[in-house]
């Protein structure tokens, strides 16, 4: 007998929907995908518990025929395809016939249909791949889908799964997407019994771009409008001053199609050179139009993953569709006077270096040092009655109390009474005996001599017989970085006055919100938005509250970018993003009490020498290898 067999057809269906439903996000996926092929002008997902336990999805495109309904869900049923001419020029989102047969193998389907001419409408169930009874139903135009317990007879595959909002995030990340692809048609998502998602359908993209990635997305925005040898390039891409930290808002599209276009985003983030920061990445929502004929749309189930005939000519077209609405349409950035007027003073002191310029004394004079309150935190009104009681307190810097005084010639003072006077001088009128103060010396420190700055960027200074070069930057990043770690249990946090919203691609904002605990040990107050957006209410006190959105852009890319579940890798990682935007910057102009005092910070304590990235803080040159240097030791 031989070894070979086919397979019982429930076995071959859940070995195919093993490849097309992963996850609640799949099962969305694929029937809204299916309700924009049959022709919908509206289309409503609903979920609950993350689409785990319940999916709805209702169009009004053109329904099914009773007769249609069951054959619907038999393996590789389509009405898409008829031939193999067909796959040359596929044109619709939906072309396998899997979609059907495989979500109802792994799940509860139900089916509520009618075409424009049917007087009634067509009920159908089928659960586990094991088909009901088609009865006749009253019911609207258009097609109403409802999967159940998915997963309910595969429980092996229930353990995969994440957390139902890491679910529903990924079901709103595929709506968005959906919905970008498909101005024309009005989506509309409700998650948990609240509606977080509804566009116009005016088939303007503009007005989709709006509703999916908010209003600060939409307003920096430049239109393309570019064909070139037969593809067409339209949508809209980023302003240069707008960029982000990753590539995770760059949204590209095929005919429509959702796509994972590794060419086309290097021939975008090409054309943004020298136009773009380095490091910093191009938005877009663009869309691609090919003649069906020479891209190949089946080589992946997820069907995210295409293939051209000719490669260049794409990657080309796009190159010179950003590149000439970069040199048309981009303007100066312009400032909103408004915004500055009504901005309000922060209530407490923030972290930050006084911008005095350098004196015109020759470098070799001595500056003056600042006061031991230098390196304090104060309350505004604290500081302010410091400002007016000492006219030379205006040029300070304030920081957590728990800083040490770096400043106050690193004395131990011991306090213990003397002995009475043996032989008091009136014995009349008893004396009382008055405690003295014994000041014991600790060792002292070598002494410490500015020289001045190079670049404004590196601080120069005498000590210990070596020539210190100091990056203000990087050694002013790690004494932040240091403070906020050192204060995670009661971290030293500021209430905004107006809370700032924050908007992320759809796996940033999954990741920022299931890591609201490691945020909370930093400084930062997180909470969902919706739609794609968190909002911050709080953040940590060295931070500027108009840094305050770039931050945790920054950070929830940084999340992604962590392979490990060790909650104090990812706190490191948000505790450097804060203290380097947080610490002054290469080219600020500081007084030389600002670089003494930051330069005895670093060389008096062993904690500052290297910054959160790694990179040194300090370069010492010894006198004899300077010497040796210029000749004047031999040898």
């Amino acid at each position: 007998m031989g070894r070979i067999h086919v397979l019982a057809k429930e076995i071959a269906d859940l070995i195919a929907a093993g490849e097309v439903v992963e996850r609640p996000a799949s099962v969305v996926k694929e029937l809204t995908e299916n309700a924009i092929d049959a022709g919908a002008s509206a289309i409503t997902i609903e979920i609950q518990h993350g689409g785990v336990s319940y999916i709805r999805i209702t169009d009004n495109g053109c329904g099914m025929e009773p007769d249609d309904v069951p054959r619907a869900f038999l393996s590789h049923a389509t009405s898409k395809v008829r031939s193999a001419g067909d796959l040359d020029a596929i044109l619709t989102l939906g072309f396998r016939g899997e979609a059907l047969a495989s979500v109802a193998a792994v799940a509860r389907v139900e089916v509520l249909t009618r075409t424009p001419g049917g007087e009634t409408g067509t009920a159908f169930q089928i659960a586990g791949g094991v088909p009901g009874e088609v009865q006749s139903a009253g019911c609207p135009v258009g097609t109403t889908i409802v999967v159940r317990d998915l997963f309910f007879n595969t429980p092996a595959r229930m353990k995969f799964l994440k957390k139902d909002v890491s679910e529903a995030n990924a079901v709103a990340d595929v709506v968005s997407r959906l919905a970008l692809s498909h101005p024309e048609i009005s989506f509309r998502f409700i998650r948990e019994g609240r509606q977080t998602l509804l566009t116009p359908g005016d088939g303007k993209l503009l007005s989709a771009i709006y509703s999916v990635l908010g209003r600060a997305f939409a307003d920096q925005l430049i239109p393309v409008n570019y064909a070139l040898d037969g593809v067409g390039v339209t949508g809209y891409i980023s302003r240069p001053t707008a960029s982000r930290p990753s590539r995770s808002m760059q949204f590209f599209f095929l005919n429509h199609r959702f796509i994972r276009a590794r060419a086309c985003a290097a021939s975008m983030e090409n054309a943004y050179k020298n136009f773009i920061m380095i490091g910093k990445f191009p938005s877009c929502v663009l869309n691609l139009e090919v003649p069906a004929r020479v891209v190949d749309v089946n080589v992946h189930p997820a069907k995210t993953e295409v293939r051209f005939s000719d490669e260049r000519k794409v990657s080309s077209a796009v190159y010179y569709a950003v590149r000439s609405a970069l040199e048309v349409d981009d303007t100066h950035p312009q400032a909103d006077l408004s915004k500055l007027t009504m901005k309000p003073k922060p209530q407490a002191v923030q972290l930050q270096m006084a911008e005095d310029p350098l004196p015109a004394a020759p470098p070799r004079v001595k500056a003056a040092a600042p006061s031991p309150a230098f390196w304090n935190e104060l309350s505004a009104a604290d500081f302010r009655k410091q400002t007016l009681a000492s006219p030379r307190s205006g040029n300070r810097m304030q920081t957590a109390q728990d800083e040490p005084d770096v400043l106050s010639g690193y004395r131990k003072r011991s306090v213990a009474p003397a002995p009475p006077d043996p032989q008091p001088s009136a014995p009349a009128v008893p004396q009382q005996t008055q405690p003295k103060v014994t000041v014991t010396d600790a060792p002292p420190k070598p002494p410490l001599r500015l020289i001045g700055e190079a670049f404004k960027t590196y601080i120069l200074c005498e000590y210990d017989g070596k020539l210190c070069m100091i990056d203000k930057h990087a050694a002013h990043e790690r004494v932040i970085f240091n403070r906020i770690k050192a204060n995670q249990t009661a971290p030293a946090r500021q209430t905004l006055l107006a809370p700032v919203a924050v908007t992320l691609s759809g796996p940033e904002y999954t990741a920022a919100l299931e890591q609201t605990d490691a945020f909370a040990a930093c400084g930062f107050l997180i909470e969902d938005f919706g739609g794609s957006r968190i909002l911050v209410r709080e953040c940590p006190m060295q931070l500027d509250a108009a840094d305050v959105e770039d931050v945790v852009m920054d950070i929830a890319a940084n999340i992604l970018l962590t392979k490990t579940d060790a909650q104090s890798d990812l706190i490191d990682r948000i505790c450097a993003t804060a203290a380097c935007k947080a610490a002054i910057k290469a080219g600020n102009n500081n007084s030389p009490a600002e670089l003494l005092a930051l330069a005895e910070r670093v060389l008096y304590h062993n904690d500052v020498r290297y910054c959160p990235h790694g990179r040194p803080t300090v370069i010492e040159m010894s006198r004899y290898d300077l010497e040796k240097q210029f000749g004047r030791i031999q040898g």
